[in-house]
């Protein structure tokens, strides 16, 4: 996965706020055994924390000044993203709402973007406090993506990723189709607090997968709004398959079977490993959201 080094990134798409205190809120998720069940039964719900009853307080830390202001001096151009993480990650931010605000534009629509706040530890969004044992986040409160880079490493030890810069991007492009849903009318499928296989939290998922996939399939050929060249100058087999791979470690069977033992399809609500990398596949192969209709 190589960025163009000559691309200006735009670093008003995130908020950094690791290393902040975030004042009022009480978080009610700890480490160890209870971080593990929140991750395990909040992983990429795409849902604010409150709603699974892991949170008090409404804090909305601002940014930490000295945080951002690192990330807006060393996050400049491509060449940034293609030496350091989070100037990746502030390089794939800008590819992914690069992509959504043609594709709304070309069906007509309106694409309202959606900052991504790096946090480390735990942080207030509008759906709640949250902890990083939550694991990455869309609130819909507020329209943000919450990300806290220890996940990345997790993927790899906790879930057995293979990990690599590609599986990171589809962690990002994943929570940002849950805004896509969230600007179309469909995330509120999901809050229908029932599970299983063929439940609407599982339809969420899988289509939030389908559109990172969309988005994967035109990453390449996606303009920057700034250059008027694509961001993202190559994606090999490799980076695919890094994303594929992710999209199977946290798939509900493999995180079943990892953590209890047997597999319990009846508590499901993000798919199986084989559903996932089918979703993700199915967008990146017709790179259509029109193909991503998880509820049919």
């Amino acid at each position: 996965m190589q960025f163009d080094d000559d691309a200006n990134l735009d670093t008003s798409e995130v908020q950094d706020v690791r290393g902040s205190r975030i004042p009022g809120g009480k978080a009610t998720v700890g480490g160890g055994l209870v971080g593990l069940i929140a991750l395990l039964l909040a992983l990429f719900l795409g849902v604010g924390p409150d709603q699974l009853g892991l949170s008090s307080g409404d804090s909305s830390p601002a940014p930490a000044s000295s945080s951002l202001a690192q990330v807006q001096q060393t996050c400049r151009t491509g060449q940034d993203a293609n030496a350091k993480e989070d100037c990746r990650i502030v390089a794939v931010v800008n590819s992914v709402q690069d992509f959504w605000t043609q594709e709304f534009r070309r069906r007509h629509g309106t694409y309202t973007a959606s900052p991504t706040v790096f946090f480390s530890g735990r942080v207030g969004t509008a759906c709640g406090t949250a902890t990083a044992a939550v694991g990455p986040f869309y609130c819909p409160g507020d329209r943000k993506v919450y990300l806290d880079f220890g996940f990345f490493d997790e993927l790899r030890t906790k879930f057995g990723a293979s990990g690599g810069p590609f599986a990171q991007a589809y962690v990002v492009a994943h929570e940002y189709g849950h805004h896509v849903q969230h600007l179309m009318g469909t995330l509120s499928r999901s809050q229908d607090n029932l599970t299983g296989a063929s439940s609407n939290s599982v339809r969420t998922e899988l289509q939030a997968d389908c559109y990172a996939g969309v988005w994967a399939h035109h990453a390449t050929t996606t303009n920057d709004k700034s250059t008027g060249r694509p961001l993202i100058t190559s994606l090999t087999t490799a980076d695919i398959e890094d994303g594929l791979d992710a999209a199977a470690a946290v798939g509900d069977d493999r995180i079943q079977e990892r953590y209890q033992g047997r597999v319990t399809p009846e508590t499901w609500t993000h798919g199986s490993a084989q559903q996932r990398q089918q979703w993700f596949y199915q967008g990146y192969r017709s790179g259509d959201m029109a193909r991503c209709n998880t509820f049919r």
